[in-house]
C-alpha cells in the first residue's frame, strides 16, 4: 500500500475528483481510502479548489464515522487526572504538590474515597493546560 504525498495530489479540484470522486461512504475501504486523502491534505497551506475538496472529503468521512462509529464513552474526571500523571511520568505525591494537599489526600483522590474540589480542578487545569472539563465527574 502507498501512502499519499501532499506533493503529489493535484491542484485542481477536477485533477483531486479524477483521484478520488467524492460520494457518500458505504463501506471499511472507502473510509479508508478517504482518510488517506483527507490526512494528505491536512496540515498543507491550500489553494481554493484544495481547499474545497478537503472540506467535502471530511464532511463524507465525518458522515460516516457518525453513522457507524460508536460515541465514545465519556472519561471520568479522576481517570483523567490518573492519565495526565501517567503521561507526565508524576505519582500521587506529584498531584498533592500540584493541588496543595497532603500526599495522603492526593493518594484518596486516586482511589475515589475523595472527591477533587473547585480549587484542585482549577490547579490541575492549569498545570496541565487541558479544559476543567475534562476533570469533572
Amino acid at each position: 500500500m502507498t501512502t499519499l504525498k501532499f506533493s503529489s495530489l493535484s491542484k485542481t479540484y477536477s485533477g483531486l475528483v479524477a483521484l478520488h470522486v467524492p460520494r457518500p461512504i458505504h463501506d471499511a475501504t472507502t473510509y479508508d481510502n478517504a482518510v488517506e486523502i483527507v490526512h494528505a491534505l491536512v496540515g498543507f497551506k491550500l489553494n481554493r479548489d484544495q481547499e474545497d475538496y478537503l472540506e467535502l472529503m471530511a464532511k463524507l468521512v465525518e458522515d460516516y464515522e457518525h453513522e457507524t462509529m460508536a460515541e465514545p464513552t465519556p472519561v471520568k474526571g479522576i481517570e483523567t487526572v490518573k492519565f495526565l500523571l501517567a503521561e507526565n511520568d508524576l505519582t500521587g505525591h506529584d498531584l498533592g504538590h500540584i493541588i496543595g494537599v497532603d500526599r495522603s489526600i492526593a493518594y484518596r483522590i486516586l482511589k475515589g474515597t475523595r472527591n477533587l474540589t473547585v480549587d484542585h480542578i482549577k490547579k490541575l487545569s492549569a498545570r496541565f493546560a487541558v479544559s476543567a472539563d475534562l476533570l469533572l465527574a
